[in-house]
């Protein structure tokens, strides 16, 4: 049987069977750890977590490296160029604001039917599929791409994402930077109809910023459809992870979609899908007293933060009504995600949509399941 063993490193735990004892482990440790073999700085507290994340001596790109090597100079290293969640100081906050005040918005409620409706009608080719294409599906739909484009986007998107990660070889990376060039020039197009169609996201960022039609602003949308492919994708299949191999979960959530949600949040706590995230020290600083200098890099552990008895009582139990729930996989402070309850809400609607159609979750404990390669991302595929 696979993965018996405990991980090597952070990085092999994100795709581990069960990461989680290694986690507490590495959590009762020391609060910061050398990895000299991946040459970082390890953090697993929640509090040295939440102190990494509100350091300004950090940035999230390495200074002398703002878009990664592999794709300098192409329409993928436009695009992640232009990020916010890739910025920090003025090109952080130039955009940030609209998209939160957008986000901040939207009915969620519409939004939740929205991506239900889309859910339903799908036709995937597999349950691992689905789990990509469902809320890429439903984020594009609520930014005003009408229905006959979706699968074309969502296909886009599938290839865009290559170019975030280090894994990703030249023929990946070329087709990232195609997907880019293509969902940029629709985005323009979008952006360029007046008005955009009524309750979208698109209507609710323009509102926000009436005259701003920069590729900068564009390449943010893009963006957002980008973190909804790998998170949402991960928190959609997580959860049915949890209802398959959580005694009596399924039985106490079956037909009562509207815990669906707490469903969703305590999986992005107790499995999320982005296991960890970097920080590469710009300015002399200290970290838990230990000193830092520029070139270093911090690898945050928040698979093993969301579960540090500090920050959730019991926290390796799964709780679907847990009071004062707290996670650290949206991020904190400056760069703390905006789209979380987007994210939380698009996955419901598609889980909601599957256990509707009568997905068998007790089948899907018995084929079982493994992890897609990655340094950071935590999403099953089904056998």
């Amino acid at each position: 049987m696979k993965h018996l063993d405990p991980p090597a490193d952070a990085i092999a735990a994100v795709t581990h069977c069960n990461p989680y004892p290694w986690y507490a482990t590495l959590r009762n440790g020391p609060a910061l750890v050398r990895d000299e073999r991946l040459r970082v700085w390890v953090a697993s507290r929640a509090d040295i977590v939440r102190e990494v994340l509100a350091n300004d001596a950090l940035r999230v790109r390495p200074p002398a490296e703002p878009v990664p090597g592999a794709i300098a100079g192409t329409p993928a290293g436009e695009v992640f160029g232009r990020l916010v969640r890739m910025n920090d100081g003025a090109p952080h906050t130039a955009h940030k604001p609209v998209l939160q005040r957008a986000l901040a918005e939207l009915d969620l409620r519409a939004a939740h039917a929205a991506a239900r409706q889309i859910a339903g009608s799908m036709a995937v080719d597999s349950l691992s599929d689905a789990c990509f294409a469902m809320p890429v599906r439903g984020v594009a739909h609520l930014l005003g791409f009408a229905n006959d484009e979706l699968p074309r986007v969502s296909d886009w998107m599938r290839d865009f994402v290559a170019c975030l990660s280090p894994l990703s070889n030249a023929a990946r990376l070329d087709a990232a930077s195609e997907a880019a060039a293509a969902l940029m020039a629709r985005f323009e197009e979008l952006a360029a109809s007046r008005p955009a169609r009524h309750g979208t996201l698109l209507a609710a960022v323009q509102a926000q910023a009436p005259a701003d039609r920069s590729p900068a602003l564009l390449a943010n949308l893009v963006g957002l459809l980008s973190q909804t492919c790998e998170a949402t994708a991960g928190l959609l299949g997580n959860s049915l992870v949890a209802l398959a191999r959580e005694p009596g979960l399924r039985r106490r959530i079956d037909s009562r979609w509207e815990l669906l949600p707490a469903l969703v949040d305590e999986v992005g706590r107790h499995d999320p899908s982005i296991q960890n995230t970097r920080r590469f020290v710009a300015q002399p600083t200290a970290v838990a007293g230990i000193e830092l200098a520029p070139g270093d890099a911090v690898l945050l552990v928040l698979g093993a933060a969301n579960r540090d008895p500090s920050l959730n009582p019991a926290p390796a139990t799964f709780e679907l009504m847990r009071a004062g729930r707290q996670t650290l996989g949206f991020g904190h402070g400056t760069h703390a995600c905006p789209g979380q309850a987007l994210a939380g809400t698009v996955a419901a609607a598609g889980l909601e949509a599957m256990l509707s159609q009568g997905l068998d979750t007790d089948a899907l404990l018995e084929r079982g399941w493994d992890y897609r390669p990655s340094v950071n991302a935590r999403i099953p595929t089904f056998h």
